[in-house]
C-alpha cells in the first residue's frame, strides 16, 4: 500500500490570521505536480464579515498577470460567503503553472482564515 504522506506536497496558501480586508495568498508553483487542491479553514467572524475565496491562475509569478480561474477549471464546495468555523476545498484542474488563492470581501469587519495547497500526482516520488 502506498502512503499518502510520501505522495503529496503541502504549501502554505493563505497565512492563518484574522483577515480584515481582501488579499491574495502566496504564489503556488505546480511544477512537478499534475494536481492541486486547496483546503481553506475559517474561525470566528466579527461584525457580519462577508468574505469569500477564489482561485487565481497565471503563466508567470508577476502579481498583475494573475486572473480569476474560469469556473470550468475549479471545483469548490465553498459558498459565496464563508461561514465561521468551517472547512472548504477548492480543486484546480487548469493548465497554468502558477496558482494562488484570493480572499474577497463584500463587507463586515473580519474573519479568521487560513489555507493550505495540497499538490499531488508528483512526477517524482517520494515527495520530500
Amino acid at each position: 500500500m502506498r502512503d499518502l504522506y510520501s505522495n503529496i506536497g503541502a504549501v502554505l496558501a493563505l497565512s492563518p490570521a484574522v483577515k480584515t480586508a481582501a488579499g491574495v495568498g502566496p504564489v503556488i508553483d505546480t511544477h512537478g505536480f499534475n494536481r492541486v487542491a486547496f483546503v481553506v479553514n475559517t474561525g470566528a467572524i466579527a461584525g457580519s464579515g462577508d468574505f469569500g475565496v477564489k482561485v487565481q491562475e497565471s503563466d508567470t509569478t508577476t502579481s498583475g498577470d494573475f486572473t480569476d480561474a474560469p469556473a470550468g477549471v475549479v471545483q469548490s464546495n465553498a459558498p459565496a460567503t464563508l461561514a465561521a468555523d468551517s472547512a472548504y476545498k477548492l480543486g484546480y484542474h487548469g493548465f497554468k503553472r502558477y496558482v494562488r488563492l484570493a480572499l474577497t470581501t463584500a463587507g463586515g469587519t473580519s474573519i479568521a482564515a487560513g489555507a493550505v495547497a495540497v499538490l499531488s500526482d508528483a512526477a517524482q516520488r517520494p515527495v520530500a
